[in-house]
């Protein structure tokens, strides 16, 4: 007979497998596109689109950076993540980053003149799928650049909660592997052989 803890071991086990069945998948299937390059879904970025445009804007009523790009993007209908740095050219061009999964934005305008470009990046599903695998709204390269749309909040939740939820996926499935005695056997092999792996490239690495 089952105990109340192993069934609900179990029953916490299943749920959250389901639960992160499809983040499981997308990372699993842009995780393979990007340790193989060559293969032609790979090739996404070869097959991206470009555009350009020029579109007339005002200047706006904000002094902060920050505030004045997104109050342009308001005005050029984009969406997205502010991405680096802003920069002030000397010819008093005022430019940045956008990013959202799937596009890419620079963005330079000239107040002066009342103008903006806008080249825009396109790349497809498999583009996507590559961007998300690594879109976080921070650098490691600069430590001051936070997280700044909405979406990529949640989007970075997400990938926390997904990494805590295998943490408990992993400890409820010990645990319910240990408490069947005629099984241990096996999954005492599939333990030594995942640890040995790991050892293997962690001592190939140092």
């Amino acid at each position: 007979m089952r105990s109340a803890v192993e069934t609900w071991s179990r029953k916490l086990h299943i749920c959250l497998g389901l639960y992160f069945l499809f983040f499981l998948w997308l990372f699993c299937l842009s995780g393979v596109v990007l340790n193989h390059p060559k293969w032609r879904v790979a090739g996404f970025w070869n097959e991206r689109k470009q555009m350009s445009s020029e579109l007339q804007i005002s200047r706006p009523a904000e002094t902060d950076d920050f505030l004045a790009a997104r109050s342009l993007m308001t005005q050029l209908h984009i969406r997205g993540e502010i991405s680096g740095k802003i920069t002030h050219a000397e010819t008093g061009e005022f430019g940045f980053r956008v990013v959202r999964p799937g596009d890419i934005y620079e963005i330079k305008a000239d107040f002066g003149q009342g103008l903006a470009r806008v080249d825009q990046t396109h790349v497809n599903g498999w583009g996507v799928l590559n961007m998300l695998h690594s879109f976080t709204g921070v650098r490691r390269t600069d430590p001051t650049q936070q997280q700044n749309w909405w979406p990529t909040g949640i989007w970075r939740f997400s990938m926390d909660a997904l990494s805590v939820g295998l943490v408990v996926m992993v400890l409820t499935g010990i645990y319910i592997w240990y408490n069947r005695a005629q099984r241990r056997r096996s999954g005492m092999l599939a333990l030594a052989l995942g640890f040995l792996t790991l050892a293997g490239f962690v001592s190939g690495i140092f």
